[in-house]
């Protein structure tokens, strides 16, 4: 069982850094620029460096070249831990706005960092920095404790700030960044427990999970990291989905009442998707914006009386109150449109009798655009449907 679960960790090294340093390239333009997630950033990036420099085909590289080549990259890949262990803390400290805690993570991040080095530099001759399963820790016990501390205290604080406010965060996007990473790092957590066990009293029972703990830590931070990138991704889905499905109805009301749109309609409604006129965080806004100055203005067609008796033609049946209400509307924006392309003469002031919807009114008055974009692509799917044209 030790062994599987010492083998299990093994083969999951190389996918734990390859995703560590592919969360943090793809991350690495948005993270920089905002205070808030630079010091996650940070935190995983060298998290990724030390990963790596204690893969077993590097650690063996390593000390093929010699005592001397595998003690430079022992003690760098102690000190980028150590540097992880501060941009954790200072991570911490910034999304939680602490100011004492950053300056806290930076004076110590500075102190482990200086006190490792000196450790190392007085202790005799020695290789690769190691705590071997017999036989004094490599290059001293004091060297590993000082190590092991700066990732216990970063790790317990971590934990217990992510936990907490992941509680708070009214934001979904932040609250799962932190429970990812509060997992993530509380198994890393328990990776320096196990070897503080074995510098203080000798005990290994715990050293077959530590390749496991430490690369489903790496694992989960790297998703930690990646997760406004699925967020954005999602909303990018969800609004190239709404596009698609308003298109239609956008591109007949827009031909009707042509001012109303910012740009022309174009012939394909894939190249509205692909080469989208405005910002693409904006292409639904536009869309649903439009429509609904293009619905107003189709209003002053609809002949008094008509929104009522369509909705009698599509009510009952177990029909929903806004399902109905947009198959009403559909049907008389069919004929309103085929008015106003035939040039008869609109009726100012009318369109008020179209009855639209709370969701929309709640949007003219700077409520939430996405509750009249769902009633939009209601009316989009029965303005397409064929029953919607009265004979």
């Amino acid at each position: 069982m030790a062994t599987d679960l010492t083998d299990l960790g093994n083969w999951l090294a190389v996918p734990s850094v390859v995703c560590l340093w592919a969360a943090v390239l793809l991350r690495a333009p948005g993270a920089l620029r905002s205070p808030q997630q630079r010091g996650l950033w940070l935190a995983v990036a060298t998290a990724a460096a030390a990963m790596t420099l204690n893969l077993p085909d590097v650690v063996a590289y390593a000390m093929s070249r010699g005592p001397g080549y595998a003690h430079t990259i022992g003690l760098v890949r102690n000190l980028i831990g150590v540097l992880s262990a501060g941009a954790v803390l200072y991570f911490v400290a910034a999304t939680t706005r602490g100011r004492k805690l950053q300056l806290t993570a930076c004076v110590a991040t500075v102190a482990w960092l200086t006190t490792l080095v000196a450790l190392d530099t007085a202790a005799p001759d020695h290789g690769t920095h190691t705590m071997p399963p017999v036989g004094d820790p490599v290059p001293s016990l004091a060297y590993w404790l000082v190590l092991i501390s700066a990732h216990v205290v970063a790790n317990i604080v971590c934990v217990g700030l992510c936990s907490r406010y992941s509680r708070r965060t009214e934001s979904r996007g932040l609250a799962a960044g932190l429970r990812l990473f509060g997992l993530g790092t509380a198994l890393a957590g328990l990776f320096w427990l196990a070897y503080l066990l074995k510098a203080l009293f000798g005990s290994t029972w715990a050293m077959p999970a530590l390749p496991l703990l430490m690369n489903l830590h790496g694992l989960l931070r790297a998703a930690a990291i990646l997760v406004p990138t699925l967020f954005t991704l999602r909303r990018t889905f969800a609004d190239t989905a709404t596009t698609w499905r308003l298109w239609p109805l956008w591109r007949d009301l827009v031909e009707a009442v042509p001012h109303v749109a910012l740009n022309k309609p174009r012939a394909w409604r894939v190249s509205e998707l692909l080469w989208p006129p405005v910002p693409r965080n904006l292409l639904v806004y536009r869309k649903v914006i439009e429509t609904r100055d293009a619905i107003l203005i189709l209003g002053e067609y609809v002949a008094p009386g008509a929104m009522e008796e369509a909705r009698d033609q599509v009510t009952g049946h177990g029909v929903p109150e806004q399902r109905a209400t947009a198959a009403a509307l559909a049907r008389v924006l069919k004929e309103a449109r085929q008015a106003k392309l035939d040039g008869a003469p609109g009726q100012p002031g009318e369109a008020a009798g179209l009855e639209l919807p709370a969701a929309i009114h709640t949007s003219q008055e700077g409520g939430d655009l996405a509750d009249e974009a769902r009633f939009l692509l209601d009316v989009a799917q029965a303005y397409a449907a064929p029953a919607t044209t009265r004979k």
